[in-house]
């Protein structure tokens, strides 16, 4: 399927007094990401962390939280800590179980449920454990916001529960102690994209604030851990969020965590005070890493190796991290490999793809949709075929709100949660067909009309002579980049292929030589990951139209520019 290609509005900046110093091409930019004044552009380039990171007792349910725990602590009771699976919520379940031992507590619990066999959230049997073992007051993080019924089941058996999530908000919430999340109608809070680690963080600095405020400085140490949760979540990088990632990315460099220093060593990932990871290094390299446990065996193993202090434990730890995370990319490969071919054979002429098998673990489920809905562009739910029901993931595309729809369909549906672009159901054998038609008829009813072709939104057209390493620095200034800042996309027309050779194991990738077709001065280094597959026809002097991000490419020392290519047209005649 052939992208389409949106070049965005090119707004100027509205401010017409705004300083010089950068460029017209970056005000631009900026201008198109709502950022047009200097004060905001500096507080966008500048980021403060004493001033842009809000108070977290503006949640309104903070103060009963905090209250709640540190009586806690004075009547010695023991806290369980209820997590979630993914990075986001390994890593959220880390940093209160480090406040709280760092705080003097003693004792707690921490419990990850097992996605295979308990699924997302609170679940009875856990409760029941947790109490059995002395918990008297459970913290959730990244989770619980839907959890009525084990709340309930909680109280009842005298288990206070205190929820920190992040997740999408229903009408009818538990009796928690405290309910804090950023998306709550009136919480309070003036930042709702927090991700379920930055929710934990705010509940860790209002702890400090009451417990301990001489030390709260200490916090920053845990920033690192912010950061992996925040950007593995996906949330936007942008107002608080881009605050605590900026800062956190730093203390990455510099983390004192033995577990992911461990983690770094044993996967030859380069993270040190002279390599400040970027969003893309923890994306690819250290959340599948963190993930990968709680796909393949149990979240556990991933937790563990977190808040391990011990050296040779946590090289073990990690060994054995970097064994599920090789396992889960081979295992992931085959099944989006037979996925695919049920999407083309079954669902070629249809808008919602549905695939189904016994075998399929539920932990790499995301991962397989995920890859064909951006591939085929489609909604697409995958399920595990259980004893007794059926677990699937869904992900989507922006045309399409996914949790809404499900939320038309919740009488067929035994639970479901997640976000507008992901999301997971449990459904009952029996209603799989109906559950399947009904989604799919509101879905092309929705997109009736549509142009579904991929789209590729670029934020500037520029000639060669723009390229420079000025405008390169001052791109890398908007970093880091995700959710609603993402890295710049350019656009050049008419440049000529002047050389180019396949790289890469299986001829899957481009490395191009490109110039202007009129001007053969300036020659510009590009790289188009998978274009060998995408493009076989290339030859060497064809006139082509490139989309690409403009990167620093470093090696052995040596810095050059390089253009990352996103798309390629054959240059209209």
């Amino acid at each position: 399927m052939t992208n389409n290609w949106k070049i965005k509005n090119n707004l100027e900046s509205a401010d017409s007094q705004i300083n010089t110093k950068y460029s017209r091409l970056i005000l631009r930019l900026l201008a198109e990401r709502g950022l047009a004044k200097e004060t905001v552009i500096e507080e966008f380039f500048n980021p403060s962390y004493s001033s842009g990171v809000h108070d977290p007792f503006l949640f309104n349910a903070m103060d009963e939280a905090v209250s709640r725990i540190a009586t806690a602590k004075k009547n010695q009771e023991k806290i369980g800590i209820f997590g979630d699976y993914d990075a986001d919520g390994v890593t959220a379940t880390a940093i209160i179980f480090e406040t709280l031992t760092q705080l003097g507590f003693s004792g707690m619990e921490v419990y990850i449920p097992d996605r295979q066999t308990e699924g997302y959230g609170m679940n009875i049997e856990a409760i029941k454990k947790l109490q059995e073992s002395g918990v008297s007051l459970i913290i959730t993080v990244d989770c619980g916001i839907t959890n009525v019924e084990e709340v309930a089941f909680a109280k009842l058996n005298k288990v206070d529960v205190i929820i920190t999530d992040h997740h999408h908000v229903p009408k009818i919430l538990p009796e928690a102690v405290a309910l804090i999340n950023p998306h709550m109608e009136n919480c309070g809070y003036p930042f709702a994209d927090l991700a379920g680690v930055g929710v934990a963080f705010k509940l860790a600095e209002a702890l400090y604030e009451k417990i301990d405020p001489k030390n709260k400085e200490q916090l920053k140490w845990l920033l690192d851990l912010v950061a992996i949760g925040t950007i593995a979540d996906c949330v936007p990088l942008l107002g608080e969020n881009r605050i605590l990632t900026k800062y956190g990315l730093v203390v990455l460099s510099k983390t004192r965590n033995v577990g992911l220093l461990e983690m770094f060593k044993v996967g030859k990932i380069v993270i040190d005070e002279n390599n400040i990871p970027d969003t893309q290094k923890v994306a690819f390299q250290i959340a599948p890493r963190i993930n990968a446990s709680g796909r393949m065996n149990h979240a556990s193993a991933s937790y563990n190796l977190i808040v391990e202090e011990s050296v040779a434990s946590a090289r073990n730890m990690a060994l054995e991290v970097e064994a599920s995370n090789q396992k889960r990319q081979k295992i992931t490969k085959e099944i989006v490999r037979e996925v695919k071919a049920i999407a083309q054979n079954l669902f070629k002429d249809r808008k919602l793809i549905f695939a189904a098998n016994e075998h399929w673990q539920v932990g790499i489920l995301g991962l397989i949709a995920g890859r064909i809905s951006s591939e085929l562009n489609k909604p697409i739910a995958v399920f595990q075929k259980q004893e007794k029901e059926f677990v699937g993931s869904f992900r989507s595309i922006p045309a399409v709100n996914i949790i809404e729809i499900l939320e038309k369909c919740s009488d067929l549906l035994i639970r479901f949660g997640g976000h507008s672009q992901a999301a997971g159901v449990r459904v009952l054998p029996e209603n799989m067909d109906k559950f399947y038609e009904k989604m799919a008829q509101i879905i092309e009813t929705d997109l009736q009309g549509k142009d579904l072709a991929p789209e590729i939104e670029i934020d500037l057209e520029i000639s060669p002579n723009q390229v420079s390493w000025e405008l390169l620095e001052e791109i890398r200034l908007m970093e880091p980049f995700g959710q609603g800042n993402k890295e710049p996309v350019f656009l050049m027309k008419n440049m000529l292929i002047d050389d180019l050779r396949v790289v890469g194991t299986g001829s899957k990738h481009l490395k191009l030589s490109l110039r202007a077709k009129n001007d053969s001065s300036k020659i510009f280094a590009g790289i188009g990951f998978s274009f060998g597959e995408k493009f076989p026809e290339l030859q060497k002097g064809d006139v082509m139209d490139v989309v690409f991000n403009l990167q620093q490419d470093e090696w052995n020392g040596n810095k050059k520019m390089q253009l990352n290519l996103i798309d390629l047209k054959k240059t209209a005649e």
